[in-house]
């Protein structure tokens, strides 16, 4: 009964957690804060594992949305349409 629900959370709490830590990753490694994080930027931002990073962040804000956009419209047809 509630093994639909315990997947999607796991779905949502894996994605967004590889997101975020991808994103820190890319924030200490590629562009740290401030002005020495500029410069250092400068070298860092087009290096393959830098690139990968901003790559996967992408693709993974992309997942998590999807995720989140496909169940609200799958709840608000159950409430709407009951049954389907």
């Amino acid at each position: 009964m509630y093994e639909p629900i315990l997947k999607l959370a796991g779905t949502l709490l894996l994605t967004y957690s590889t997101h975020y830590g991808a994103t820190k990753l890319y924030t200490t490694l590629c562009v740290p804060d401030g002005f020495t994080g500029y410069v250092y930027g400068i070298f860092t931002t087009g290096s393959p594992i830098c690139s990968a990073t901003l790559s996967y962040i992408s693709n993974s804000q992309s997942s998590y949305s999807a995720v989140i956009t496909s169940t609200l419209s799958r709840a608000i047809i159950d409430t709407l349409l009951p049954g389907t």
